[in-house]
């Protein structure tokens, strides 16, 4: 049985987060998340409904379709610092593999219950968190099927990082046009990190600016 928005949302301040596992640099300490590009599925239009719950939207019948999730983790500098306040927007496709957006030309369905869209902050410790569902693989045209991957748009003091999050053991990773270019892959991927109390699966991935 899964928990109201409220009841998730409201455990949010009493959940431990797993360790980070940041990649080292001798001189600097941390090595920064890769950049990525914003790409074509960014949404403009922002959705009404932005709260840290994918999974339902106000007004709606129901939860949307899929795995349920957690995603957490913590934004640093490259001193290890956490960045508070940090403003993240985050968006994806939903569990079919297809985005909210005009210009998704893929023909899996549209789910009405899916946000897809989070706009939130970190706390004083440089933390985040949400609720959503594990999102499906789909056709990128000339670049073939992209892995399943969450997209996040970070702006903190003075620094600004658009990346893409992806899961752990997923078999297109290997493939993935993206992923299998990135400069740093292992910071990309999130770390599977147990479950949650209601047995919701967890991820947590943490992400490196330059100051802050």
């Amino acid at each position: 049985m899964f928990l109201s928005r409220r009841q998730l949302l409201g455990r949010f301040g009493g959940t431990a987060i797993a360790a980070p596992a940041f990649a080292r640099s001798g001189r600097e300490g941390f090595e920064p998340t890769p950049q990525e590009i914003v790409g074509p599925i960014y949404p403009i239009v922002k959705p009404a409904d932005s709260d840290g719950d994918l999974t339902m939207v106000t007004g709606g019948t129901g939860r949307a379709a899929g795995r349920i999730i957690e995603v957490s983790g913590r934004v640093v500098d490259l001193t290890g610092r956490p960045v508070a306040n940090a403003r993240l927007e985050i968006w994806q496709a939903n569990a079919a593999g297809r985005y909210a957006h005009p210009s998704d030309d893929n023909t899996a369905p549209l789910d009405p219950n899916f946000q897809g869209y989070a706009r939130l902050s970190t706390n004083m410790a440089g933390e985040y968190r949400i609720i959503t569902v594990k999102p499906g693989a789909y056709p990128g045209g000339r670049r073939g099927m992209r892995t399943p991957h969450i997209h996040f748009d970070l702006s903190g003091r003075v620094d600004r990082l658009v990346a893409q999050m992806y899961f752990p053991d997923e078999p297109l990773n290997a493939v993935d046009a993206l992923l299998s270019t990135n400069i740093r892959p292992a910071m990309v991927i999130a770390a599977a990190d147990g479950v949650t109390a209601s047995g919701i699966p967890r991820y947590s991935w943490d992400m490196v600016v330059r100051s802050g």
